[in-house]
């Protein structure tokens, strides 16, 4: 332990003592500075605050710096209607329009070629979001990933993997998907992502329902909080040759995975989000698919992680939510809080608008200084890496 750190007393120096405290405090003050200006800030774009009314966003894109679209269902005097909101000038300008069905996630190939997942089936715009067009009518699919503008694949609820080669028009089933343990109507694979268009991992899940687990949330039920968590089966396809082949298996672990960033360098991170009594809301993990091994670089009990992103060239940041009480799992906004990290093993919490409040939180990025978050109570924040004005 360095000496100016040690809990011992010290005695201060002979000589000038104000002169040297004053210009510690100086110094001092010009570090603050230097790491506050560095370290950026999340300021609001858009803010969805009008009487009678709320908007949930439920996924938000940036296929590039100028181009967002963000997904969700505005709420009008107890009335739903889906909506996208869209900007092209990087998020100084937004506009909503209308969906005709529920949106649930994107995925955008290019600046303008993306597919959108809603509660019915699966779209397709060619003009950057402003208009969709219905691909196909099918149901309980979470999302779509596509490598090129006719491959692609769709996952959701009892263990759909369908494949499409002309774009998402005619989808087959992935025979793979079968072969994890665990019943169909209990098992969803929920995360799909590729480093390359050749290697590429999807993650689900299948867990039961127990006869003696709670039917309500641990808000209502405060005993349910107490009662210890249950390992969840993690169903894991894996594949490295563009999907001709899938590697099928499966593991108990605690958690479930919810969110999954792959880079071409052959690592990644993978989120992990746990409910009941467990000690830690959520913990992220580094994947290694060079040696298929892995390693925890974040958690914490106050931080309610529910989305990740890691940059290539860049840093990793994490979406979290700080709990406004004791129960990490309240239907209630907490604080917005983002963490940022270099070297995924030092995090820095950054600052954020005092206004962001939010139950999750949704990362996208398009580069470095790029970086944007929604939330689930209708705001987008962008991060502002430029310094404070002195």
């Amino acid at each position: 332990m360095s000496n100016w750190c040690s809990p011992r007393v010290r005695r201060r120096p002979r000589g000038k003592p104000k002169q040297e405290i004053a210009v510690r405090s100086i110094l001092l003050t010009l570090l603050l500075a230097s790491l506050g200006q560095g370290a950026g800030k999340w300021e609001l774009q858009y803010f969805y605050d009008k009487l009678d009314s709320q908007l949930v966003f439920q996924d938000l894109v940036f296929p590039s710096e100028q181009r967002g679209i963000a997904i969700g269902t505005l709420t009008e005097k107890g009335r739903e209607r889906p909506v996208v909101v869209l900007t092209g000038d990087g998020g100084r300008t937004w506009e909503m329009q209308r969906l005709r069905e529920t949106p649930i996630s994107l995925f955008f190939l290019n600046d303008s070629l993306g597919w959108m997942v809603t509660e019915k089936g699966i779209w397709q715009t060619q003009e950057a979001g402003r208009d969709w067009k219905k691909l196909k009518g099918i149901r309980d699919i979470a999302e779509v990933f596509f490598t090129t503008p006719e491959h692609g694949w769709a996952i959701g609820g009892k263990k759909q993997v369908l494949e499409t080669h002309d774009g998402g028009r005619r989808w087959t089933g992935v025979a793979a998907a079968e072969i994890p343990k665990g019943n169909p109507k209990d098992s969803a694979y929920r995360c799909i992502d590729f480093a390359t268009p050749q290697v590429g991992i999807i993650v689900g899940s299948s867990r039961p329902q127990r006869r003696d687990e709670p039917q309500l949330p641990e808000w209502i039920d405060p005993e349910r909080g107490k009662r210890p968590e249950w390992p969840t089966l993690t169903l894991l396809l894996q594949t490295a040759d563009a999907g001709k082949s899938w590697q099928a298996s499966n593991s108990s672990l605690f958690g479930t995975v919810t969110s999954l960033d792959l880079r071409r360098d052959g690592f990644g991170l993978a989120l992990f989000q746990f409910q009941g009594s467990f000690q830690y809301p959520a913990e992220v993990y580094r994947l290694d698919l060079h040696t298929g091994k892995s390693d925890r670089v974040f958690r914490q009990k106050d931080r309610a992680v529910t989305d990740l992103v890691w940059i290539p060239g860049g840093s990793a940041y994490l979406g979290a939510i700080e709990p406004p009480g004791t129960l990490m799992h309240l239907p209630v906004p907490g604080r917005v809080r983002i963490l940022s990290s270099d070297d995924l093993s030092k995090w820095s919490e950054m600052e954020v608008d005092y206004r962001a409040t939010a139950t999750g939180v949704i990362l996208a990025a398009a580069g470095p200084d790029h970086v944007w978050a929604a939330t689930d109570t209708g705001m987008i924040l962008k991060l502002n890496r430029k310094p404070a004005p002195q």
